[in-house]
């Protein structure tokens, strides 16, 4: 696991961005695995400038969605599907058929998560995935308690998430209680994660995950055992690392060769 511990968001969005443009280059047809929430933004800000601006193209890439609420209607503005396509595939030019995300709408959710499971495997695997953390350690949907080796499901959401989630709906009471997530394990078949995470209160979360043990309780402690998992944090969000001298000595001591 490497750790990187930057200014802000913006510096973090470009590094992010960076390591994705990197693997674009190399490889047109890259798999990557698109996550939602605020911490993603500043990523997909740069790539979208980096697309009109250098243009950085697209248009063989194919995204994979991490996570899709159970019983929002098609269309629903909050789904998903609907905010990467918002904030994302609809700013650059990533053909719409070459965009996928789990299905939160169908009568047979377990079809749909195995079919999905499938379409992974048949891209040849995610390259790159994106992630956040949410503030009781979770990554997708995996709530404290998933078993580290899940794949593609269906989850309850902790209160503790729903909360956090209300501030994109009119009101809790609108944040659906299910959802449908990749599974830990399929989260760590991807081949490289980047992980971002700002703010003070999400400090707790980084503390457990970086350098806590690795457990159930604390979902993202999985990525420890991930071959190449690279942690791109701020200021607040570092507070709470003993480690943190370290992490800036290898960092700002790394290869260039190495790259992000």
């Amino acid at each position: 696991m490497e750790v990187i511990i930057l200014p802000g968001s913006k510096e973090i969005g470009a590094l992010a961005a960076d390591s994705i443009e990197s693997l674009i280059r190399a490889k047109p047809d890259a798999v990557i695995g698109l996550a939602t929430g605020s911490s993603p933004l500043p990523i997909y800000d740069e790539l979208a400038r980096r697309h009109d601006g250098d243009g950085l193209n697209f248009s063989q890439v194919r995204g994979f969605a991490l996570d899709e609420y159970v019983g929002l209607p098609v269309g629903h503005y909050e789904s998903y599907r609907e905010v990467i396509r918002r904030e994302f595939t609809n700013r650059v030019d990533v053909a719409p058929e070459n965009v996928h995300g789990p299905d939160g709408s169908t009568g047979d959710v377990p079809g749909a998560c195995q079919d999905y499971e499938d379409a992974i495997a048949a891209a040849g695997g995610i390259d790159l995935q994106i992630l956040g953390v949410g503030t009781n350690g979770h990554i997708g949907f995996n709530e404290p308690g998933s078993s580290l080796a899940s794949r593609t499901r269906i989850k309850t959401l902790a209160e503790q998430t729903r909360q956090d989630n209300a501030r994109f709906f009119d009101h809790l009471d609108q944040v659906p209680h299910h959802v449908v997530t990749q599974g830990l394990g399929t989260i760590m078949d991807a081949r490289h994660v980047v992980l971002v995470a700002f703010g003070a209160g999400k400090a707790d979360a980084v503390r457990d995950f970086v350098e806590g043990p690795v457990t159930a309780s604390c979902p993202a402690s999985v990525l420890q055992f991930h071959p190449r998992a690279t942690i791109i944090i701020d200021e607040a969000a570092a507070a709470k690392l003993a480690g943190a001298r370290t992490y800036r000595h290898a960092f700002a001591n790394k290869p260039a060769w190495q790259g992000v």
